[in-house]
């Protein structure tokens, strides 16, 4: 099948085929029928297939035909996603595919100036793409008109969950019309999601392209078992040792981790920036459009990022803090191996992680493989990780996971520390003559 032989637009048909697209993925082929035709739809597929395009296309095709009949601007289709960069990515997917057309759209995020995005929701535009805060906080002060909104998505609503942005959405989702087509798509579905569906779709058809919780077999998975003060150095090994690892996401658990992280890689020289939630919204499109051109080797991210990056190239993902839920696993290394194209994902795990490890084994259907890093120094003197499952390479000396020059770096380091050990500790002996005096 190719995408004319699908229920669109040409108007929209003549975008398509200018980003050179050829023929739909399998959850775009399957799921553009039946949204064109107006059924409520839940869409499950594996992140980089193409889900954005599954929904955004059928909607814009429908509006089109309306805006010709119609010239009157009302907001006529709500797209909710949770985070500032899935928002945006949608928005930019949009304008692409509405090139050809006179269809408006607004952008509703925050971290910028709401003056723009209030005009746009009082002015009346085509599709609005908002994140849940954000909205809710314009909507609550009186702005925006959504009676006339045909169509409501709800992208990667397992995530909004888990963020806790359902309450939010239920109070948005009380200003629109009932009488509304109502789809979710994200890349998992689980129980407390599908309960959702039947509060907010009406008999909703079911497209499942992909086994639920099922990383795209384009990644190759390993585990790197190391101990937790280790795991910055085995990060800068395996960048330093290799020039395959080109264009690798980190991920992080907390925004002061990701900065140290951040930080610890700039002083080995490494191009690395860092997206969290409290780097202004220009700050994180400014790394994530400098890590796009190849400025950055590295970037490194919270989980808020972990859903909405779309940077062709991912060479690696890399879990440097094991996820806090195991469905975040599949959505991190899902940044690399899109449409169709190999990548790596390394997750670093340590003692506290071997019983989240094997939820995520459980889940993804598989035992992932661990491997070591060859040439690197694992420190065999700390706690082991398992009475049986610890490193299995020689031991390489010295301990602190470096050679040559990278270990005198360290060596100068322990011995300035020793240095200031020995003065504190003359400094006491001195204090404790004196005061026996």
């Amino acid at each position: 099948m190719n995408f004319s032989q699908l229920p669109l637009h040409e108007r929209i048909l003549k975008a398509v085929k200018d980003t050179g697209y050829t023929k739909p993925t399998p959850i775009q082929e399957q799921a553009i029928p039946k949204v064109a035709k107006g059924a409520d739809v839940i869409g499950i597929a594996q992140t980089g297939t193409g889900k954005t395009a599954a929904f955004t296309l059928p909607l814009l095709s429908k509006l089109v035909q309306s805006t010709e009949a119609n010239e009157e601007r009302n907001t006529r289709v709500l797209i909710i996603a949770p985070t500032r960069e899935l928002v945006e990515q949608i928005h930019e997917n949009i304008k692409i595919y509405c090139k050809y057309t006179n269809l408006r759209t607004g952008l509703i995020i925050g971290g910028i100036t709401d003056k723009g995005q209030i005009a746009k929701l009082n002015s009346g535009v085509d599709i609005i793409v908002a994140t849940p805060g954000r909205l809710l906080d314009l909507v609550s002060k009186g702005h925006g008109n959504f009676h006339k909104v045909q169509a409501l998505v709800l992208d990667e609503a397992d995530r909004m969950l888990d963020m806790g942005f359902i309450p939010d959405i239920r109070t948005v989702v009380k200003k629109l019309p009932k009488s509304k087509q109502t789809l979710f798509f994200s890349a998992t579905l689980n129980k407390q999601i599908e309960s959702l569906t039947k509060e907010f779709l009406n008999s909703p058809t079911l497209v499942e392209v992909e086994r639920r919780a099922s990383p795209a077999e384009t990644i190759h998975q390993t585990i790197h078992e190391v101990f937790e003060h280790q795991k910055t150095e085995l990060l800068e090994h395996l960048l330093e040792s290799s020039h395959e690892f080109y264009a690798v996401m980190v991920f992080a658990r907390t925004k002061l981790g990701c900065e140290e992280l951040t930080k610890a890689l700039k002083m080995e020289g490494i191009a690395t920036e860092a997206i969290h939630g409290d780097r202004s919204q220009g700050q994180r499109k400014r790394a994530l459009d400098e890590f796009k051109k190849g400025k950055l080797r590295v970037l490194v991210a919270t989980d808020v990022a972990a859903r909405g990056i779309d940077v062709e190239g991912v060479t690696h993902v890399i879990n440097y803090d094991f996820p806090e839920q195991s469905e975040d696993y599949i959505h991190r290394i899902g940044r690399t191996g899109r449409a169709g194209t190999k990548g790596v994902a390394i997750t670093f795990v340590t003692k506290a992680n071997l019983q989240s490890l094997k939820k995520v084994e459980k889940l993804i259907g598989k035992t992932l493989p661990r491997t070591n890093v060859e040439g690197f120094a694992y420190d065999n003197s700390a706690p082991e990780l398992t009475r049986d499952d610890r490193p299995r390479n020689k031991k390489v000396e010295p301990k602190s996971g470096r050679t040559g020059d990278h270990q005198n770096k360290f060596a100068n380091r322990k011995n300035n520390a020793q240095g200031r050990d020995l003065k504190r500790s003359s400094f006491k002996k001195s204090s404790n003559k004196r005061k026996r005096r």
